[in-house]
C-alpha cells in the first residue's frame, strides 16, 4: 500500500449534505467466514470493501472457499466443500485483528494445520485472550513470544466445548469461542459479566444455527450446542456506527453543520457513542427505523451543537469501545471535564490507543491526561493545531486527528493516511462531499 500523508483544516463553511454510512466492519468480516463455513452459496450486498475486510475473504479462499463479486457489487461466498482444508501457504490477515482472531476460532475446529501472520501491527498484538480458550477447548499451537503472531495451529486435535467466563468484555473472544464450538462436542457456554456486539449470535441464527442467550446480571450466558451446519443465507450489511462517529463528531464541532448519514446501524450494543454524545449535548436524531440483515438501521440528523463534558459510565465502554478516540475529540470542544475510564483494552489495539490519543491532543494543545484504564480531557477553547500526528498505522487515530483539524486554529497533519482504508476506503471522498477542506499527499 501506498504511503500517504493528509492535513485537515478549519472548516470556514459548515458541512452540509446526506451521506450513506459504509458497510459495518464487523459484520462484513462475520459475513466473510460463516459463508465459507457454510453449506452452499452465501451472497452478501453492501460489503465493506476495506482493505481489512479483504484480508479476510483471501484467506477464507486460503481455506477453501470460493468468493466473488458481480456486476451489481454482490458477493457471492461458495461454502468449503467438507469443511476448511490446511492452506498451501501462511495466512496473511493483514492489519486484520477481528479477522484473524475469528478466524483461529473458526480453523480450530476442522482438525487443519495453518499459520497465520500479518502486517507489523498485527503481529505487534497479543492473541492470548483467543489462544487461552481455544487451548482449553484441545487447539494445539506453536506461537511467537507473547502469544503473538505468527501462529501455527496443529492438526489433529478434536475440541471439547468448555464454560468460559472471558476475563475481560470482548466480542472478538465470544466470537472466536462460539466459531470453534460448532465443531466441539458438547455444549459451548459463554457467561458475559458484560454485554458485548451480539452480531455473532444474530448471524449464526441467520445461518440456521440454534443458540441462546439468557440474561444474567448485567450479562449475560450464550450457549450453543456442537456439530450443527451452518447453511447459506442472504447477508445485507448495515451501515458502520464507528465509521459514521467520525462525521457525527465533524458536524457537531463544525459551526452551522447540519447532515444526515443514512443506514447506520443501531444494535444497542454499538451505539454507546451516540448515547454519550447526546448526554453532552449533541443534536442526533434518530429517524426511518427499518430492519437489514437481521439487524436495526436508521437516518441520523446531526446539527452543529455546543458540547458540555461528561462521566462516561464504565459499564457503557463495550458498546463504544472504538469510538473512544474520536470521542476525545469532541470533549476537546466541549466545555469543562469529559472523563472516560475502564478502557483499558485501548492499550492493546491497532496501537496503544489511550497514548495514541493522548499524543494526537495533547500535541494540538488540548488539556488530556491519562491512566493505565483511562484518560480524562478539559476542553471549551479552540485548539491551537499545528502539530503533525503520529498514528502509528491506526486508521481510527488518523480520521480521529483529520476530525480535530476541522476546528483547530491552524491546520492538523498525519504522517500516514494509507490504513484508513482498511476500515473506510470512502473517508476522504465523503468528507469532501460534505465540505470538509481535507488534502492528501505522496
Amino acid at each position: 500500500m501506498t504511503s500517504t500523508a493528509a492535513v485537515s483544516q478549519k472548516s470556514t463553511t459548515p458541512l452540509r449534505g446526506t451521506v450513506r454510512a459504509p458497510g459495518d466492519k464487523s459484520v462484513s468480516h462475520r459475513a466473510m467466514i460463516f459463508g465459507a463455513m457454510a453449506t452452499g452459496t452465501t451472497t452478501v450486498a453492501g460489503l465493506l470493501e476495506g482493505a481489512d475486510i479483504m484480508s479476510t475473504a483471501d484467506a477464507m479462499r486460503a481455506f477453501g472457499a470460493d468468493i466473488t463479486k458481480d456486476k451489481d457489487g454482490v458477493w457471492h461466498v461458495v461454502g468449503c466443500k467438507d469443511g476448511f482444508q490446511s492452506p498451501k501457504h501462511a495466512v496473511d490477515c493483514g492489519n486484520a485483528g477481528t479477522g484473524v482472531r475469528l478466524i483461529m476460532g473458526a480453523a480450530a475446529g476442522y482438525k487443519v494445520s495453518a499459520t497465520f501472520t500479518g502486517d507489523a501491527s498485527l503481529t505487534s498484538r497479543p492473541m492470548g485472550r483467543v489462544l487461552d480458550p481455544l487451548r482449553e477447548m484441545g487447539a494445539a499451537f506453536d506461537v511467537a513470544p507473547g502469544d503473538r503472531l505468527p501462529v501455527t495451529l496443529k492438526a489433529g486435535a478434536a475440541l471439547t466445548a468448555i464454560d468460559y467466563t472471558p476475563p475481560h468484555a470482548s466480542a472478538q473472544v465470544k466470537s472466536c469461542i462460539l466459531l470453534a464450538g460448532l465443531n466441539a462436542a458438547g455444549t459451548t457456554a459463554i457467561t458475559e459479566p458484560t454485554l458485548t456486539r451480539d452480531h455473532t449470535e444474530n448471524m449464526l441464527k441467520a445461518f440456521g444455527v440454534k443458540l441462546t442467550a439468557a440474561k444474567r446480571g448485567d450479562g449475560q450466558v450464550v450457549r450453543m450446542d456442537g456439530g450443527q451446519t451452518l447453511k447459506a443465507t442472504h447477508v445485507i450489511v448495515p451501515g458502520d456506527p464507528s465509521s459514521a462517529a467520525f462525521l457525527i463528531v465533524a458536524a457537531l464541532i463544525t459551526p452551522g453543520s447540519d447532515i444526515i448519514i443514512e443506514n447506520v446501524m443501531m444494535n444497542p450494543t454499538r451505539t454507546g457513542l451516540f448515547e454519550t454524545l447526546t448526554e453532552m449535548g449533541g443534536y442526533l436524531r434518530s429517524d426511518n427505523f427499518r430492519t437489514s440483515g437481521g439487524e436495526i438501521i436508521a437516518d441520523i440528523h446531526v446539527k452543529h451543537s455546543p458540547l458540555h463534558g461528561v462521566t462516561v459510565p464504565p459499564h457503557r465502554a463495550p458498546a463504544m469501545i472504538d469510538e473512544y478516540p474520536i470521542l476525545a475529540v469532541a470533549a476537546a470542544f466541549a466545555k469543562g471535564r469529559t472523563v472516560m475510564d475502564g478502557i483499558g483494552e485501548l492499550r492493546v489495539k491497532e496501537s496503544d490507543r489511550i497514548a495514541a490519543t493522548e499524543a494526537l491532543l495533547s500535541s494540538n494543545g488540548v488539556n488530556i491526561t491519562s491512566h493505565e484504564s483511562g484518560m480524562t480531557v478539559i476542553g471549551g477553547d479552540t485548539p491551537r493545531g499545528g502539530a503533525v500526528v503520529k498514528t502509528h498505522h491506526d486508521h481510527r487515530i488518523a480520521m480521529s486527528a483529520l476530525i480535530l483539524g476541522l476546528g483547530c486554529d491552524a491546520p492538523v497533519r498525519i504522517d500516514d493516511a494509507s490504513m484508513i482504508a482498511t476500515s473506510f476506503p470512502s473517508f476522504f471522498d465523503i468528507m469532501t462531499r460534505l465540505g470538509a477542506v481535507i488534502e492528501t499527499s505522496a
